[in-house]
């Protein structure tokens, strides 16, 4: 798989918000034990507003920009605010009027979204966020030395679910959950969780 359609990325984000309902009482589990255990619902909801953003999207980057700007538009909160920045980030690292990109354009979309998010964040690798999953998955989808669409997303996407597993080992820094201190270890991050869903989902759907 060489290149990536609109259709195919729609297909992803469908596949993500389905993954994610299935596993919203997961991560709301999670969310609990450091946090006020609504994570499950946030991110679906979230992630709903942004499906719904790339309904009409027929090149890439103003579909990015309208699922960016609804999901900041219609629901509040942190999840939503790093999704947007994700989203729009993505949007920021395309060419207007691409309906089909190459591997190389794929890279930079999820490099640039990655920047996104950190415009909206300070936590880094290690504070047991989903930074966590986000930037191993970015570094690992850049670095990929494949052309094809699909491995690209498949590195992304075990990156993810490594970095979210590590979150266990790790001690909360950020956000509410670092208050518990050494009682937040043990449990994985539910934000790392789910955008681990999130990046399994998107090779999947390939």
């Amino acid at each position: 798989m060489t290149n990536l359609t609109i259709d195919n990325f729609k297909a992803m984000l469908d596949l993500a918000l389905k993954n994610i309902t299935a596993r919203a009482d997961e991560f709301s589990k999670l969310d609990a034990i450091t946090g006020d255990g609504d994570h499950g619902t946030a991110i679906v909801t979230a992630l709903t507003a942004v499906v719904e953003g790339s309904k009409n999207g027929t090149e890439f980057k103003q579909m990015l920009n309208d699922m960016g700007f609804n999901v900041m538009l219609q629901t509040s909160g942190s999840t939503s605010t790093l999704l947007g920045g994700f989203f729009l980030g993505m949007s920021d690292g395309v060419e207007a009027g691409l309906s089909v990109l190459d591997a190389q354009q794929v890279k930079a979309m999820f490099k640039s979204g990655m920047e996104g998010v950190k415009k909206n964040t300070k936590a880094m690798p290690g504070d047991k966020t989903m930074m966590d999953a986000l930037v191993p998955a970015v570094d690992a989808i850049v670095s990929c030395n494949s052309d094809n669409i699909k491995e690209i997303l498949v590195a992304g996407a075990k990156a993810a679910l490594d970095g979210a597993k590590a979150t266990v080992d790790m001690k909360a820094n950020f956000g509410r959950a670092r208050n518990y201190g050494e009682k937040s270890i043990g449990y994985a991050d539910s934000g790392a969780t789910s955008w681990a869903c999130m990046f399994e989902s998107f090779a999947d759907a390939l």
